[in-house]
């Protein structure tokens, strides 16, 4: 099944490794997701000081947030990417890990840097909105 999401890219801004907008049609149903958090079954935050690994973590939560929610990785609308970082190559060690996951589906993305995250040791953090069209009755 194709997504209802459309990317929106212009030649008339900097190229970027996202685009810039995205929409989905009327009558979309949206998807919320809480923000997908580096965090183990047993509740323990993954890799405490790897931003890379934290971030694939953050991912794979995701990508079960979007299953259990009838949607894939190709129906998110747009992400905020938020890393506990003011290093800039900390933001883009998470980021490197979160636009590779994303392929050529590259959603419109925020990186931010934060100065705390709620769970002990966690670094990073994927808050995302999903579209998928409403099935016909």
């Amino acid at each position: 099944m194709s997504s209802a999401v459309q990317l929106i890219r212009s030649a008339d801004l900097a190229a970027a490794p996202y685009a810039y907008a995205a929409t989905a049609p009327s009558g979309s149903r949206l998807i919320f997701l809480a923000g997908a958090c580096p965090l183990e079954d047993d509740g323990s935050t993954t890799a405490p000081g790897d931003y890379a690994a934290q971030a694939d973590r953050c991912v794979e939560t995701l990508r079960e947030a979007l299953r259990a929610s009838g949607a894939t990785l190709t129906d998110v609308i747009s992400t905020r990417v938020l890393v506990a970082s003011s290093s800039q190559r900390d933001l883009v060690a998470a980021w490197d890990v979160v636009h590779a996951a994303f392929g050529d589906h590259d959603v419109p993305s925020t990186l931010l840097g934060v100065t705390v995250l709620g769970y002990d040791h966690q670094l990073v953090e994927i808050e995302a909105v999903a579209a998928v069209a409403e099935e016909t009755r």
